[in-house]
């Protein structure tokens, strides 16, 4: 087969989540024949462990329909997204996402841990930092024994703890539950500084970082001084928590960190008994404002008891025992996390909303 007919034959399937052809994009990286076989390498930039058999089945199906048998290796490799604020890069980590939601309250630190997770379950290398210095929660969200602490090493680092596939550091490991942290902001934001270039991370593929609500000084530094690749909203539907959310937007569009998008925590409610399902808080909000900032809405999650009992006992929606359908979910949701930092089309933070007249 000539070549050019093979690159129309190719080039004509679409990545049904990445949304773009594999040739043109790059993927396809090595094909050869083999005895009337052709073989492919595709090395894609989104974790996808538990979409590659249908991946692998869509494109060899095209292919079939062209008369063409192939044999399909997928692998992934994760691109690390240049930031452009003259910030120099964590050397391990390739990608900074920051988990941010202007109020507490919305399930800001839940959605963190079970992004972390769900993209660790999909193949990629994740750690979490939880930022919030004053009210550490991801020890409690990981399950992790009151008085753990980590490894320091050379009396100057510190080794992140792992969990379930997840390394990650805390304020929490260094002090006690009945030690409140007592700081005025330069100290706290030293603090967070520290243990984030102190802690001695893996090579990661990401790293989630827990922001701590509000838009004060511990955000604002971090915002400033770490090259965080791009922001996640993650907002409820009522207009209070929205208005905070805006602010945690404006936040990331005044220091030039592009944001993935909105996620939408608590959107329903689904009665245990009967399976009614309404939305208790409103509707409608989070897609006002992803439509407002020119953002996508990149979940809508329920309110659900199973969630919150996982969470308050430290356990991993993404294990066989976990919730099938909410770990389902987070997955979907991690992969458009992470095909929105591959791709392009990452929308800039201070891109200002268009405003239409009619």
């Amino acid at each position: 087969m000539q070549d050019e007919r093979l690159d129309q034959i190719l080039g004509s399937w679409v990545d049904p989540h990445g949304q773009r052809d594999w040739l043109s994009s790059g993927c396809i990286e090595h094909r050869h024949w083999d005895d009337g076989v052709l073989s492919l390498d595709v090395t894609l930039p989104y974790p996808f462990a538990s979409v590659a058999e249908e991946l692998a089945a869509g494109f060899q199906e095209h292919l079939a329909a062209a008369g063409i048998t192939s044999r399909l290796r997928l692998r992934l490799q994760v691109p690390r997204r240049k930031v452009d604020r003259g910030l120099a890069g964590l050397q391990s980590v390739k990608n900074i996402i920051a988990v941010a939601s202007g109020k507490g309250g919305v399930g800001k630190s839940t959605t963190a841990v079970n992004l972390a997770f769900a993209l660790a379950a999909e193949g990629a290398r994740v750690g979490l930092l939880d930022a919030d210095i004053y009210g550490p929660s991801l020890p409690t969200l990981l399950g992790v024994k009151a008085g753990t602490r980590p490894e320091v090493v050379d009396e100057k680092y510190f080794r992140p703890l792992p969990r379930l596939g997840v390394e990650f550091m805390s304020m929490g490991l260094l002090v006690t539950e009945q030690t409140p942290v007592v700081w005025r902001g330069p100290m706290a934001t030293g603090a967070l500084m520290q243990m984030l270039t102190q802690t001695l991370w893996s090579d990661l593929d990401y790293l989630i970082v827990d922001m701590p609500p509000g838009t004060g000084d511990i955000a604002l530094t971090l915002a400033q001084k770490v090259p965080i690749s791009a922001g996640l909203i993650v907002t409820t539907p009522q207009d209070l928590a929205l208005l905070d959310a805006i602010k945690a937007l404006e936040m990331f569009r005044k220091v030039s960190i592009p944001v993935l998008g909105v996620v939408e925590n608590m959107a329903t409610h689904v009665c245990s008994h009967c399976g009614h399902e309404e939305a208790i808080f409103g509707s409608g909000g989070a897609q006002r404002l992803a439509q407002d900032y020119a953002l996508e809405r990149l979940a809508s999650l329920p309110l659900s008891i199973t969630l919150r009992q996982s969470a308050d006992e430290g356990r991993n929606l993404q294990m066989p025992d976990g919730d099938a359908d909410l770990a389902s979910r987070y997955r979907h949701l991690a992969r458009r996390v992470a095909i929105g930092l591959a791709s392009a089309e990452v929308i800039a933070a201070n891109r200002i909303p268009n405003i239409v007249f009619s």
